[in-house]
């Protein structure tokens, strides 16, 4: 299906594209979306049919997951040009991930706004040369390269709408106990993006669970949902070897809706990002979840302090 998707978008895209020009103001939005919506899918149709290589070719299950790291690495790549060229992304790194050489590292990232995630996910394999383990939401799946890829390597799925349950936690406590030297695993503690009806129902969920203070720090919070501890907390427990790595992110997560994205193509401001490692001997033995909720409050602070301002 996604090949037959495939070829008729590229025998519509001339007629599109023709739309597009036509219809152009100065930002040209609907020619940027077509030729991303082209490129994204003749690079899913390159990484299903590399996924088939893979297979037929086998090896041993080390050189299997190298050869599939380094797909995903080649696929992120061109969706970084792709976004860099068409929607004018920029990101400014605040201060780069610093990590020792030889420890995994457990990373905290907030969640908020369109593709944050592959951001993420891009600059730790192809900028800092770690290998992702990744916790996402199971919906991703729906994707079919993401499905046949991401199914391959050391990941956990989540299921939608909920915190994590009893199984997946002992999932992400076995992805942190298997990470390696050059291993990353990577948390999104919020459980989904960003937005002010999700971090009120966050507010009211603490409230009925008897947390008073935790439901008043997370009011104190304008710019995140409340971290659901469990799956964090489980991964630091099984990797005690393992750095900390908190991740802020802004300049995407005020774009709510799809009418949101659309007036914001061609992006006029750049995202911003900031790395803090926490080594392991910094990591308190008691009050992790209090510890948590102090460094979200951090991450607060800096999207505040950072949010860039609209060119327009």
């Amino acid at each position: 299906m996604l090949f037959a998707v495939a070829i008729a978008a590229v025998a519509a895209s001339p007629l599109l594209l023709l739309i597009g020009a036509v219809a152009a103001r100065h930002r040209h939005r609907f020619l940027r979306i077509v030729v991303i919506a082209v490129c994204w899918l003749a690079l899913e149709c390159v990484v299903l049919t590399a996924c088939l290589g893979l297979w037929v070719a086998g090896g041993s299950p080390e050189t299997k997951r190298a050869r599939h790291y380094a797909l995903c690495g080649w696929f992120l790549t061109r969706v970084h040009a792709v976004a860099a060229r068409m929607l004018g992304l920029v990101v400014e790194i605040q201060e780069p991930l610093g990590v020792a050489p030889g420890r995994p590292v457990i990373v905290l990232s907030r969640h908020g706004g369109p593709g944050d995630s592959l951001l993420i996910v891009h600059y730790l394999l192809n900028v800092y040369a770690r290998r992702p383990r990744i916790v996402m939401k199971a919906a991703l799946q729906l994707d079919p390269s993401a499905d046949v890829l991401l199914n391959r390597l050391p990941n956990a799925f989540v299921p939608d709408g909920s915190a994590p349950r009893e199984g997946v936690v002992d999932e992400i406590g076995r992805l942190a106990a298997g990470a390696g030297p050059e291993d990353a695993l990577l948390i999104f503690p919020e459980g989904g993006n960003f937005t002010p009806r999700r971090r009120v129902r966050a507010i009211r969920r603490l409230r009925r669970q008897g947390r008073r203070d935790a439901a008043e720090r997370a009011r104190n919070m304008a710019n995140v949902l409340p971290p659901r501890p469990a799956g964090s907390l489980a991964a630091i427990d099984a990797a005690p070897d393992a750095d900390v790595v908190f991740v802020a992110h802004t300049g995407v997560d005020d774009l709510l809706t799809v009418g949101d994205i659309w007036r914001t193509i061609p992006l006029d401001r750049p995202l911003r990002a900031r790395w803090w490692r926490v080594p392991r001997e910094e990591i308190p033995q008691d009050g992790r979840e209090q510890w948590l909720f102090d460094w979200w409050e951090t991450i607060d602070t800096w999207i505040a302090d950072n949010r860039p301002r609209s060119a327009v």
